[in-house]
């Protein structure tokens, strides 16, 4: 993110007027002009040294939670303030809606948000009620003999004895949000103090709509990614299915299918489009719906399948490269007939063997001019689970391949015997033992899918 344009500072900018509380006429010290100029100037040089570091430091994040946080610390700095807190709600009720706050547990939060919003000074703004100059300082709570009976209640409880709120706006967006600060004993932010916390609000607003916007798009791209995968998986008699999926944020593009196909067979796959943001969504959904035609067609023969479907890609994405990997299998017989290009070999796993089944080498899809390679057969034993995964599970365990693929077998076959009965049971088991910090914690690039199948 650019470096943050520095906003005016009273006194500096002929256009800000000069705070009352940080300096009087120089009428009133007629004795040592010079020594009030130099107090004025190093002020003036304070005040915009702490909107520097503090704007630098907001700029620095790039989600919304840390910069609702990095606005709450700063502007209780800048007001003199312990504690308080944040409700973001854009005021155009697309969400994300949130509550942050700050030296307040959860449940003191709660309390607080017992209070008719009508009755408390952020929530006012959140209602646009009217308020004519944005701000609004509640000096002394206890001391006010119009305070609604609830928030007098919950500010005896909680020790807080004044307020200060901000609204959280900007021209484009509106209204985000509002900020509130507490005080433990009656008080309230000097002239100079407010000043200084409006142009930071002012600044960190824009942030906040830039960050709103990102946080949204991404949603927007991970609801399609899960749009364009199976809403479900089939029932087929003879094999149990299970599925862990995770679209990355910046990316999105790999992606599992499993279909019932005639005569009580089944159609398993797995593959990654070259690429990412919104061109290798498209992509994606492209090559699952197309590999879905072509499986139905000629399911039987995988090679086939694949082959079919590099020739949909030579022709609609002459320019992307893509994984992918097709299984057809009998469950009744325990009989699967898979080819791969350019993906990574799936795992079987069973009480007696944990082995990777090796496919014929082959480039990518959209690599070569034709592609075809030999099929591979296997034969399953009762109680066996066979594992496809994309790539990024073994990128996202964050060794080498070579590691990482040793990584994955010894979580395959660590799986207990207990749980082996159990495709979802297996799955978690070695996603938890791969990715110890959890499918959606780590690198915001690669996408985690892992489909098993286990085999009665």
């Amino acid at each position: 993110m650019s470096a943050p344009h520095l906003p005016k500072v009273a006194g500096i900018d002929p256009q800000v007027p000069v705070s009352a509380h940080t300096a009087g006429p120089l009428t009133e010290v007629p004795a040592a002009p010079g020594a009030f100029l130099q107090d004025r100037l190093a002020g003036w040089v304070s005040d915009l040294t702490t909107l520097h570091e503090l704007t630098e430091r907001l700029a620095r994040t790039n989600t919304l939670d840390d910069a609702l946080h990095e606005l709450l610390d700063a502007g209780a700095a800048l007001v003199g303030a312990r504690r308080g807190l944040i409700a973001f709600e854009p005021s155009d009720l697309r969400g994300p809606v949130s509550t942050v706050g700050l030296g307040l547990a959860h449940g003191e939060l709660g309390q607080i948000e017992t209070v008719p919003r009508s009755a408390t000074s952020y929530g006012r703004i959140l209602e646009g009620l009217p308020n004519p100059d944005g701000a609004s300082a509640t000096p002394d709570l206890l001391g006010d003999t119009g305070l609604d009976p609830r928030r007098r209640e919950v500010a005896a409880r909680l020790g807080y004895a004044a307020s200060y709120a901000l609204p959280i706006t900007t021209e484009r967006t509106g209204r985000l949000g509002a900020a509130v600060w507490l005080y433990d004993e009656p008080a309230e932010p000097l002239e100079r103090q407010r000043h200084l916390v409006g142009l930071y609000a002012g600044y960190a607003a824009e942030h906040l709509a830039r960050l709103l916007e990102l946080e949204r798009a991404r949603t927007d791209v991970a609801t399609i990614a899960e749009e364009l995968l199976p809403s479900r998986l089939p029932r087929v008699p003879g094999v149990q299915l299970a599925v862990r999926h995770h679209a990355a944020p910046q990316s999105g593009s790999d992606w599992y299918d499993a279909l019932a196909l005639p005569e009580g067979a089944l159609g398993l796959a797995v593959g990654s489009a070259g690429g990412s943001g919104p061109s290798a969504l498209a992509a994606m959904g492209r090559l699952r719906a197309g590999l879905r035609a072509y499986a139905v067609m000629e399911g039987e023969d995988p090679v086939a399948v694949l082959s079919d479907l590099e020739l949909l890609m030579r022709l609609t994405e002459p320019a992307r490269s893509a994984t992918a990997l097709f299984a057809y299998c009998e469950p009744a017989r325990r009989k699967i007939l898979l080819a791969g290009a350019g993906h990574t070999p799936p795992l079987l796993v069973g009480d007696r063997r944990t082995e990777f089944i090796e496919t014929t080498l082959s480039a990518p899809l959209g690599m070569l001019a034709c592609w075809e390679a030999p099929s591979v057969e296997i034969a399953p034993a009762p109680g066996e689970t066979v594992l496809l995964y994309t790539d990024g599970l073994l990128r996202r365990a964050g060794d080498s391949m070579d590691r990482a693929f040793a990584r994955l077998h010894s979580a395959a076959a660590s799986v207990p015997k207990a749980l082996r009965h159990d495709a979802g049971s297996v799955a978690d088991h070695v996603v938890r033992t791969v990715l110890p910090e959890g499918i959606d914690r780590g690198d915001p690039t690669e996408d985690v899918v892992l489909l098993a199948a286990r085999f009665d």
